[in-house]
């Protein structure tokens, strides 16, 4: 792990013994298994599989499924990432088209695309983005969608081609408190994403942003993150319990029972998200399809 071409050293952590109730039932039902068999045989690479998605059998019998998009190496290394960090690839300027053909083939009612960072990129790979939504709306008119985007630097012209796009729903994940940015999104700032939200809704887009828990935040900090997102305009949250990919990786400093992720849901009900999921296996693309509004 680097920061501006400095050398990090992390000391391996062994995990945490997982509590019960993060215990996940293997994926089954006929949709389940027809999407698979449809993945497996055309080649096709989802988020869902290749993170090992605790929710992916309920959101394939969903009809919703994530692609990522620009390339599978990042150029941050944020502690609690499992993506490979270096010196990405060239973009492939065939890839909106293989994603929409790909969500096609799937019938996917509702997709989410996500991407790594490409600050390599002079646009942040945002003309990829763009041509990626509208690809998919020629493709399958009919399928809705959620972006899950970077924060592109803060180079607004950058943001503006996502706006131009207007996507069902964008996203854009704060990840965890102010206190632990730094030491969680390394490259990243948490105004800047505040900003980044701010902007979007400002533009008329509705807006989404997530947090993990159990790296060390207190409860209070949690509730000011909160407090932040609905400043910025953010109108749906979504809470879950951060896992070690590694022993590489930032330590999970407490399992938070899921009484407290109950709590954490009418508390952000309260301040006025539309929707809040909070629960220990939620993920940014849980319940994707149910966020439209």
């Amino acid at each position: 792990m680097s920061e501006n071409n400095s050398e990090t050293i992390i000391t391996e952590q062994p995990f945490k013994r997982k509590p019960d109730w993060l215990r996940v039932k293997l994926p089954t039902g006929k949709e389940y298994s027809k999407l698979r068999e449809i993945v497996a045989s055309h080649k096709l690479h989802t988020i869902c599989q290749s993170g090992n998605c605790p929710n992916m059998g309920e959101c394939w019998g969903a009809g919703t499924a994530t692609f990522m998009i620009l390339g599978s190496i990042c150029t941050r290394s944020c502690g609690f990432c499992n993506v490979a960090t270096g010196k990405p690839s060239a973009v492939d300027l065939l890839e909106p088209e293989r994603v929409a053909e790909s969500v096609k083939l799937m019938n996917v009612k509702h997709c989410v695309i996500t991407s790594v960072d490409r600050d390599d990129l002079k646009d942040g790979g945002s003309a990829i983005w763009a041509e990626t939504i509208n690809a998919i709306r020629r493709v399958s008119p009919q399928t809705k969608f959620e972006t899950l985007i970077p924060d592109f630097q803060g180079i607004w012209e950058n943001l503006q081609r996502i706006i131009d796009v207007h996507p069902d729903i964008v996203s854009h994940n704060l990840e965890t408190v102010r206190r632990l940015t730094k030491q969680v999104r390394i490259q990243a700032k948490y105004d800047r994403s505040l900003e980044v939200l701010k902007r979007l809704k400002e533009a008329g887009l509705k807006t989404k942003s997530g947090i993990m828990l159990g790296l060390g935040e207190t409860e209070q900090e949690v509730y000011e993150t909160m407090d932040d997102l609905r400043a910025a305009g953010c109108d749906v949250l979504t809470i879950g319990q951060y896992l070690q990919p590694t022993p590489k990786h930032l330590p999970v400093k407490e399992f938070i029972r899921p009484e407290i992720f109950e709590k954490y849901k009418e508390a952000g009900l309260n301040k006025g998200f539309r929707y809040v999921e909070s629960g220990p296996l939620v993920r940014s693309s849980y319940h994707a399809e149910k966020h439209i509004f």
